[in-house]
């Protein structure tokens, strides 16, 4: 924090000295040039004054854009250099000076120093372009063909004055690359100065020789000219909308995507700032698409692209389709603990979003799968930041889906604890939750990883640690048997139904006793909802009874469940369901393994508190 005040502090020390240095070079131009000839000057003179004053009033008014960029640009130079032309330093440098003290009052808004710079910069703009034509051989009065090259000289030192004093201004205030001042002052300022050069000779002719008439003759034409150049701005925004622009959602396109992400990159880089990215799939989504056809998707599609669009409204992240169902999120200045929290907190109200036909969905709702990946400085290539965003995307859908996965965040049990053809064999009988309960098939992801935690916790051996974790991992697998009206019934339950309920665990042991493989992980399906007191079932076992290990799952099993997101009902905050197992501890849950449990789950809360918010 305070290396960027000092950075902010030595910004505007160095702004401010360039204001004071400005505005003693355009206070000594002012005094240099005034010859207080205006005291003397005839009405005619003061006619001629008003009329070119009026007249870069109006050229100011008419300000037009040129493609690509957006900087506004004005023709009233061209008054300014054809006064030097024909009537000398002195009067441009008192309209310039009458000027700028009408934008003073039209402008109240601006500061008084910023009206006292742009005098100064345009001041020395004229003064040094009058200097170098009088030095070069040009003359006031009619166009002289044969000072063709003072002309061209004036207006060269005119643009290169102009041009470098307030690419300094912008340097120091606002901090921006020398490339990008070069395109701001250089690249779209050159056409436009190029025309002031020809509208100015024009101009000279035609004050000259027809005063008045001449002027507003020139004006109609600057006026038709910007007229003609905003036009062709117009089109060529349109142009580039549509050709970044998806048809379907009304976000931006892929290719639009790609080149920001480039872009944005190279900022990161360079000013060492954060930049994450977010690569959004919605869930299920061909499962929609048939059963309601493609016009129904389509439809789904451009409601996702308008919630995006809402959600990030008024913030500079960047909303993009990145084809068929998938979505990214480029955000600037973001973390990848930041970027988690903002597309957590969307998926969350697109799951509490209503829309036509949700209830197709195995989470009965709208939901995406998203995954997070933050630049590097290693990260060179674009590519390189959508991998790691896509693999994470990846292990998000392979925990269930609906949920948001940073990149290198969580623990990710599977490709550390290397249980082989073990954990595949018995993923294969999970899988069937994907078609009838997704929520238990999430659960038993997220109790297996904080099994695994647990394990070096309790410094299990490889034999205890194996059956931990199988036995975390398929301790629900007796619900398959549970008929889907009850397993996904969000009314209470009849007492009928309730044991039901309760005959999964012994379902369940039939089901692994099928493999003599997994015997062993019977007690873990069989007795993980006995209670320490003696209260729980199917045998009511009571302390030491029941295996230390499955007290164990007990615990762990009931923590997961308290804290699992589902849409449309409240779930229990962290520290809530802290409390909750200090409550239990000693009637529902061993003691002394809840204390172990609440000082590890404290340790890691940093760690665990995305999966636990995203329901993993």
């Amino acid at each position: 924090m305070m290396s960027i005040l000092k950075k902010l502090q030595e910004r505007v020390t160095t702004t401010g000295i360039y204001v004071f240095f400005m505005c003693m070079v355009g206070l000594i131009v002012l005094l240099y040039t005034n010859h207080w000839s205006f005291l003397h000057y005839s009405t005619t003179e003061w006619v001629t004054i008003y009329s070119l004053l009026g007249a870069v009033l109006i050229l100011e008014h008419f300000t037009f854009q040129l493609p690509p960029a957006s900087n506004k640009q004005s023709m009233d130079s061209s008054v300014y250099l054809a006064c030097i032309f024909v009537h000398g330093t002195e009067i441009a440098i008192l309209i310039l000076l009458f000027n700028v003290i009408i934008a003073a009052f039209r402008h109240t808004e601006l500061s008084w120093w910023k009206h006292a710079v742009n005098f100064s910069i345009y001041a020395l703009s004229i003064f040094v372009s009058s200097t170098v034509f009088e030095l070069s051989g040009g003359t006031q009065g009619a166009l002289n063909e044969d000072h063709f090259t003072s002309y061209l000289l004036a207006l060269i030192c005119y643009f290169t004055v102009n041009t470098i004093t307030l690419g300094i201004y912008f340097y120091i205030a606002y901090k921006g690359s020398f490339n990008e001042l070069k395109q701001a002052f250089l690249a779209e300022s050159l056409l436009v100065y190029l025309c002031t050069l020809i509208l100015s000779l024009v101009l000279t002719t035609l004050i000259y020789y027809n005063g008045i008439l001449g002027l507003l003759l020139f004006l109609g034409l600057s006026m038709l000219l910007s007229h003609a150049f905003k036009q062709m701005f117009t089109m060529y925004r349109e142009i580039e909308e549509k050709a970044n622009t998806d048809r379907r959602t009304g976000l931006y396109n892929h290719s639009y995507f790609e080149n920001t992400l480039e872009a944005e990159l190279n900022i990161s880089r360079s000013q060492n700032t954060p930049l994450s990215l977010a690569l959004i799939d919605i869930d299920d989504f061909k499962k929609y698409n048939d059963h309601f056809g493609h016009l129904k998707g389509d439809q789904l599609l451009g409601f996702l692209g308008e919630f995006l669009k809402k959600e990030t409204f008024g913030t500079h992240i960047t909303v993009s389709r990145y084809g068929g169902e998938e979505f990214t999120l480029l955000m600037p200045d973001h973390t990848a603990e930041q970027a988690y929290e903002k597309v957590n907190a969307i998926r969350k109200r697109l799951n509490d979003s209503r829309y036509e036909g949700v209830e197709i969905f195995p989470h009965g709702c709208l939901s995406f799968s998203a995954g997070i990946a933050q630049s590097r400085i290693d990260i060179y290539d674009k590519s390189q930041l959508v991998d790691l965003a896509d693999k994470a995307l990846y292990y998000a859908k392979k925990q269930g889906k609906n949920i948001v996965h940073t990149h290198g965040s969580l623990n990710e049990v599977e490709r550390e604890v290397d249980l082989g053809q073990d954990i595949r064999d018995l993923e294969q009988q999970l899988n069937l939750f994907l078609y009838k309960d997704i929520n238990t098939f999430k659960h038993s992801k997220r109790v297996f990883r904080y099994a695994a935690d647990m394990s070096d916790v309790l410094q299990l051996g490889p034999k205890d640690k194996r059956r931990f974790l199988l036995g975390a991992l398929i301790h629900d697998i007796g619900k398959l048997e549970i008929p889907w009206n009850i397993l996904n019934k969000k009314e209470k339950l009849s007492s009928e139904e309730w044991r039901m309920v309760q005959a999964h665990v012994m379902w369940g042991k039939r089901i692994v006793e099928a493999n003599e493989r997994f015997i062993d992980l019977v007690p873990f399906v069989e007795l993980h909802h006995e209670r320490y007191d003696g209260g729980g079932y199917p045998f009511g076992f009571k302390g030491e009874q029941i295996p230390r290990l499955c007290r164990m799952l007990t615990i762990i099993d009931s923590f997961d469940a308290m804290t699992t997101e589902r849409p449309y009902q409240p779930t229990k905050t962290f520290e809530e369901a802290i409390e909750e197992l200090r409550t239990c501890s000693g009637s529902q849950f061993d003691p002394e393994l809840t204390a172990i449990f609440i000082q590890y789950i404290q340790h890691k809360q940093p760690a665990f508190t995305q999966s636990i918010e995203a329901g993993l």
